[in-house]
């Protein structure tokens, strides 16, 4: 048996072509679920005790019956276009360093592929936190369309565009930048754990029979689903953290949040510790055949075929 050696070089373009693709089709596939998460998790419970949403299903019946099927696609736009960025760059960071950290052999220690991991999620949040912060509001306009409705408001209608304006007209960019620490802290958590996990359970599985060395698809799919399903539950109290600083509308009654520690701070005092795994079975729904499906794709190696480059077994 020949002694594996890293390849010489590190193709970044076909990667990142790779990352937009495989980021499309998985926010397409589960886009939906993302948006009833995002409602459970903004959600708090009123001074009378109510909830809007009693359960996902619940949340699911009530936004069709009130905006319809495409109703559970409101602020897609936004999230598919900074998607192809955010997912580009998360991704092919990661491969990019874990070539880096990998010694002659193509060998990458645990640790270094934690720490690969980790500066791939820290780099994604230049796109992520905008997405993000754009994405939520869309989703979560329908659930305070309902309370304003309810009281007898007036109902504004809301865009992605229109809040980006009104942010950079307040705050300069930096107010696209809205809970950027929150979102800092959960992408490199959740990269520090997702990545490494995700490598080993793939370099686990059957391989081709095309002598390329890869995985099977099948098996990339569930290694993408194994690791994000683990890494979801449990960076699940910073994505509600993140979820509620960046939500700019209230409902009359709830509560706003002056930072990251407040917001802790508050959710404990009046919600108790379950509120921050609020939304988690949905997050878990969310991640897990989101990265399942993006990792495969990812795998598939379309950057490479557009390009015409031959495909090289990453570290």
């Amino acid at each position: 048996m020949t002694e594996q050696k890293k390849p010489a070089s590190f193709s970044v373009l076909p990667k990142i072509i790779n990352g937009g693709i495989a980021g499309i089709i998985g926010v397409t596939c589960v886009f939906p679920m993302d948006l009833v998460k995002t409602r459970l998790q903004n959600q708090q419970i009123l001074p009378n005790g109510e909830k809007m949403y009693s359960s996902i299903i619940d949340c699911f019946r009530k936004t069709i019956a009130q905006d319809g099927f495409f109703g559970m696609y409101r602020g897609s736009a936004v999230n598919i276009i900074l998607v192809t960025p955010e997912k580009a760059i998360k991704l092919a960071a990661n491969d990019y360093f874990r070539y880096h950290l990998s010694t002659p052999q193509g060998k990458l220690p645990l640790h270094m592929a934690g720490i690969a991991g980790g500066l791939a999620g820290l780099f994604q949040i230049v796109v992520t936190t905008p997405m993000e912060l754009l994405k939520i509001q869309m989703q979560d306009a329908g659930r305070i369309a309902s309370a304003d409705r309810a009281a007898g408001r007036e109902v504004h209608k809301l865009t992605a565009l229109s809040v980006a304006k009104q942010l950079v007209k307040e705050n300069g960019i930096f107010g696209l930048y809205k809970g950027v620490k929150a979102t800092g802290v959960r992408d490199v958590l959740f990269s520090v754990i997702y990545f490494p996990m995700m490598a080993t359970i793939n370099d686990a599985g059957p391989r081709k029979t095309d002598n390329s060395g890869e995985a099977v698809f099948y098996w990339s799919l569930l290694a993408g689903l194994s690791a994000g399903m683990t890494s979801a539950f449990l960076c699940t109290p910073f994505d509600v953290i993140k979820t509620r600083l960046q939500a700019i509308k209230k409902i009359e009654g709830e509560k706003e949040f002056e930072g990251f520690f407040d917001c802790v701070s508050k959710t404990m005092k009046y919600e108790g510790p379950t509120a921050f795994f609020k939304g988690g079975l949905c997050r878990i729904m969310v991640i897990a055949p989101m990265f399942g499906i993006a990792q495969m794709v990812y795998f598939t190696g379309m950057g490479e075929r557009i390009l015409g480059m031959e495909r090289k077994k990453t570290v």
